[in-house]
C-alpha cells in the first residue's frame, strides 16, 4: 500500500477537469449574442432570475442602447454596484450621442478590475463568484467587474495557535482576505498566488502561494496537476477534500500536509520553500511538502529568546512522548512488576479495583474523548457546568465506587494533557491512536508486544513518503545540521539555508557578505 505518494492522474484526451464527461471544444461553448434578448432569455433559464430570489439583473438604457446588469445578491458590494450604476446614469443624462458606446462605458466604470468576457459560460461563472457582468446591446462581449464583498468575519486570532507575544491576525474563510494576509508579509514581486476553479459545480476558488525563484517547480507543477484532475461536484469540506486528492491518506493517522490559521507562520514556510494552498471558505490553509516534524513546532518557540524557546520545545517534545508511552509503560509494569527497580516499586495500584488496568484505561480514554466532543457542542455559558459534572463523575465518584483507581486517573490525565500540547491537532488525535495500539499489544504480549510494536511504529513512520519526500527528515535520512535545527531553537542569523527536503532553487536564506 502506498502511503502518501503523489500520483499523476490521466484525463481523457478532450475533457475538461472542470467539467465531467463534457468536451471542452468550442462548439460547446455559448457565445454572446449581439442580441442582448437571446442573452437574457439563456441566462434567465440557466441562473434560474425569478426564481432565485439573489439573481438579479439592473436594465438601463445608455446613449441609445440596452445594458443589462446581472449580480448576486450578498455576494457584491451593494454600494460599489450602486456607485457603478450613478456612473452609467451620469452617462446617459449627458444626453451626448457617441458612435463609441462601448467605450465610452468602459471609461465610466469605477472599479479597478474589469475584464472582457465572450461566452456566456464564463460569464455566469464569475457571476456566481460574486463578480458582476454587464452586457451591452449590439456587443459581443461582456464586461465583468469585481464589486465582490464576500460575508464573514475579521481578521481574528485563532484558537489552535495563540501566542502570548506576537500577531493577532488570522486566515478568515475569505479567499481574497487570506492571499492579502500573507502578501502584507511578503512584498517580494516574485510572490505568485495562482487560482483556479476546482468542483462541477461547486467551481470553488483555490490559490496555490509560492516564491517563484525558491520553490521547487517540479513540485508546483505535482500541485497544480493534482488539483486541475479534482472531478467532484463540490468540495463541501473544503481543505480536507483537496488534501485527500492531493496526497494518498489511506489508513495512515499521521498528517501528511500541515494546517495553519496563522499568516506569519504561512510566510515562513513559503520563505523556505514550501507550497501554500489556500481554499475558499476556509479559515485554515495546507501547507506542503512536510515531514513529521514540522508539525511539532509552534510559532511562540520563535517569540521567545532562543533559550527559552528551546525549553519551550523540549517540554513540548516531552509532554508528546509521554502522550504515546507513559500509559503503556505503566501497564506493562504493573502487568510485570519485577522489570521495576527495587527504588521504584510504588508505582502501581495499592487499592483494589472491580474493574481490570487495562478496561480502567480504555474507558477513562473513552470518557475523555466524549467529553472532549461534548465541550466542542455545548454552548459556552453551560462549558463551566460540563467541566464540574466530567469531574465528579470521573474522579471522586468513580473511584468511590470502585470503577477507577486514583493511580489510572492520574496516568491518563497526564497522557491527554501531552496530547493536548500537541502543536498539531491532527498529529495528536494519531499520537493517541497508536497509544491504544501500545496499549493492546501490551495486554497481550507484555515486553515483547511493547517491543515489537514499537519497533513496528518507529518502521512505519520511516516508510511514509509525503508528496514523494521522507516523513521522518531529518532524522532518516540523516541531516545533522537540519536535526539540530529541530532540536535547538536555532538563531536567526545562525539559519543560513533553506531545508533541503523542499529542494529549492535558491538554497541560501541570508549572505553573510
Amino acid at each position: 500500500m502506498r502511503r502518501g505518494k503523489w500520483k499523476i492522474r490521466n484525463i481523457p484526451q478532450g475533457q475538461n477537469p472542470e467539467k465531467k464527461g463534457v468536451p471542452s471544444t468550442e462548439k460547446d461553448k455559448t457565445y454572446i449574442s449581439r442580441d442582448i434578448e437571446v442573452n437574457e432569455e439563456k441566462i434567465k433559464k440557466r441562473v434560474g432570475i425569478g426564481v432565485s430570489f439573489d439573481a438579479g439583473v439592473r436594465k438601463l438604457h445608455v446613449l441609445g442602447k440596452e445594458i443589462h446588469i446581472y449580480f448576486i445578491n450578498g455576494l457584491c458590494d451593494m454600494e460599489a454596484l450602486t456607485e457603478l450604476l450613478k456612473e452609467l446614469m451620469k452617462l446617459e443624462a449627458r444626453d451626448r450621442e457617441t458612435p463609441y458606446v462601448r467605450e465610452a462605458i468602459e471609461n465610466h466604470l469605477t472599479e479597478v478590475q474589469v475584464e472582457y468576457k465572450d461566452t456566456l459560460e464564463d460569464c455566469i461563472t464569475e457571476m456566481l463568484s460574486g463578480l458582476v457582468f454587464i452586457l451591452v446591446e449590439g456587443e459581443d462581449k461582456a464586461f465583468v467587474v469585481d464589486v465582490r464583498n464576500y460575508p464573514g468575519r475579521s481578521p481574528e486570532e485563532p484558537d489552535n495557535e495563540k501566542v502570548v507575544r506576537g500577531a493577532r491576525d488570522g486566515y478568515t474563510e475569505n479567499i481574497i482576505e487570506n492571499t492579502g494576509l500573507t502578501r502584507r508579509r511578503i512584498r517580494d514581486e516574485r510572490l505568485r498566488n495562482e487560482i483556479m476553479r476546482v468542483g462541477v459545480r461547486s467551481k470553488t476558488d483555490i490559490c496555490i502561494s509560492y516564491i517563484e525563484d525558491i520553490a521547487d517547480p517540479d513540485m508546483v507543477n505535482i500541485v497544480k496537476k493534482e488539483l486541475e484532475a479534482i472531478d467532484i461536484d463540490g468540495l463541501t469540506m473544503a481543505d480536507k477534500v483537496v488534501e485527500e486528492y492531493i496526497v494518498d491518506q489511506g489508513a495512515n493517522p499521521f498528517p501528511l500536509v500541515r494546517y495553519t490559521e496563522r499568516p506569519d507562520v504561512t510566510a515562513v514556510h513559503l520563505f523556505e520553500g514550501h507550497i501554500a494552498i489556500i481554499v475558499d471558505a476556509s479559515p485554515s490553509v495546507i501547507i506542503t511538502p512536510t515531514t513529521f516534524f514540522h508539525h511539532v513546532q509552534h510559532a511562540e518557540e520563535y517569540r521567545q529568546a532562543p533559550f527559552i524557546g528551546t525549553y519551550l520545545r523540549w517540554i513540548r517534545f516531552f509532554g508528546m512522548l509521554a502522550s504515546m508511552l507513559i500509559l503503556p509503560l505503566w501497564l506493562l509494569v504493573v502487568l510485570e512488576p519485577q522489570l521495576l527497580p527495587e527504588e521504584l516499586q510504588y508505582i502501581g495500584p495499592t487499592e483494589d479495583s472491580n474493574v481490570s488496568e487495562f478496561m480502567q484505561i480504555v474507558i477513562a480514554e473513552v470518557g475523555i474523548e466524549l467529553m472532549r466532543m461534548a465541550a466542542i457542542h455545548t454552548p459556552s455559558p453551560l462549558a463551566t457546568a460540563l467541566g464540574l459534572v466530567a469531574a465528579l463523575l470521573i474522579g471522586e465518584i468513580a473511584i468511590e465506587v470502585g470503577l477507577f483507581t486514583s493511580e489510572v486517573i492520574l496516568y491518563v490525565a497526564l497522557a491527554s494533557i501531552g496530547t493536548f500540547a500537541t502543536p498539531s491537532y491532527e498529529l495528536g488525535i494519531a499520537i493517541k491512536i497508536f497509544r491504544f495500539v501500545l496499549l493492546i499489544a501490551v495486554v497481550s504480549f507484555q515486553t515483547t508486544g511493547f517491543v515489537i510494536a514499537a519497533t513496528a511504529l518507529f518502521l512505519f513512520l520511516a516508510s511514509i513518503r509525503s508528496l514523494n519526500k521522507p516523513y521522518l527528515w531529518p532524522f532518516l535520512p540523516f541531516d545533522a545540521q537540519a536535526l539540530w535545527q529541530v532540536i535547538v531553537r536555532t538563531t536567526v542569523p545562525n539559519i543560513r539555508r533553506r531545508p533541503r527536503i523542499v529542494n529549492p532553487q535558491d538554497s541560501i536564506r541570508q549572505r553573510t557578505d
